[in-house]
């Protein structure tokens, strides 16, 4: 007994509707013939996927697992259908994309629109998070993330720099004067992020120095960074990308502008593992890498 496609598509429109005969008459199925094809396809998978009853049907464990897998299954099949067929403009099916949160919100939010209207046949489901999350395992297409990446099975592309710098509010550099060299932060109140008490600076000269940093707030929020910095609270270290436009309205500026926070940082589009690229992941990255481009233009 091989793997079936079409039994595949059969079992997605079934979750979908939690009843295997009303779907099998989408399909054109006799109710006996309809339950073969679930009963099939359990056999080829060696898993229940399905609680049935007299009414209903329901998802095993099982069944939510592979049902993630499926829609995986169909949609790459198409896409690659789509490609093949020399279509590849035409593009179409869900994009799943994570991204964390105050990023995702200035940079990805305002360009969805346009996205969309250029390839009105896909949908895009965003979701935001801080964490680090297995994108294999919760079935996204992309995550697109900032900073040093670890070492995985996941297939990494560069879409854009993004330096860090210190910045603080006027008011504070007002108040507290503004640090010379790296070591003057040793008398400054630093914003910490996390366990982050370290900030590695290289200077002009190119020396790189590691320097003990302190301060009276700390937060897991990259945000709250950025809010208490705007309240005068401290020195901030981020990423340019997220207090950008305050740079650009005055209501930070830059502490040590002629040194560099190391090591380099990079936006990255994050993708599972595979050679095949489907097109709406493609063409997706390649429009927020251009826009990208012109932001920091």
């Amino acid at each position: 007994m091989s793997f079936d496609l079409k039994s595949v598509e059969f079992f997605i429109r079934v979750a979908a509707l939690g009843a295997i005969g009303k779907a099998g008459m989408e399909f054109g199925y006799s109710p006996t013939a309809a339950s073969q094809r679930i009963q099939n396809l359990e056999q080829v998978l060696g898993a229940k996927l399905l609680n049935r009853t007299t009414r209903s049907v329901s998802l095993t464990r099982d069944g939510e697992l592979f049902l993630s897998h499926a829609k995986k299954i169909v949609t790459d099949v198409e896409d690659a259908v789509t490609d093949l067929q020399g279509s590849g403009k035409i593009i179409k099916g869900e994009l799943r994309v994570t991204a964390s949160a105050s990023f995702g919100r200035r940079y990805i939010t305002p360009f969805i629109g346009e996205f969309l209207r250029e390839h009105p046949e896909v949908s895009i489901q965003l979701e935001f998070s801080d964490s680090m999350f297995d994108i294999v395992r919760h079935g996204f297409d992309l995550a697109l993330r900032i900073g040093e990446l670890e070492s995985s099975t996941l297939l990494a592309k560069k879409i854009a720099e993004s330096p860090r710098l210190l910045v603080a509010s006027k008011d504070y550099v007002k108040k507290y004067g503004r640090p010379k060299e790296a070591k003057d932060l040793s008398t400054h109140n630093c914003l910490l992020l996390g366990e982050m008490r370290t900030w590695q600076i290289r200077n002009k000269s190119g020396k790189l120095n590691e320097i003990k940093v302190s301060g009276n707030f700390s937060t897991n929020y990259g945000e709250a960074i950025t809010e208490a910095a705007l309240s005068g609270a401290g020195v901030a270290l981020k990423s340019k990308w997220d207090v950008m436009e305050h740079l650009e309205n005055g209501s930070l500026v830059t502490v040590l502008p002629d040194h560099t926070i190391e090591p380099e940082w990079w936006v990255w589009a994050v993708r599972p593992p595979g050679k095949f690229i489907p097109a709406r992941v493609r063409i997706f990255i390649e429009f927020i890498e251009a826009k990208f481009a012109k932001l920091l233009a």
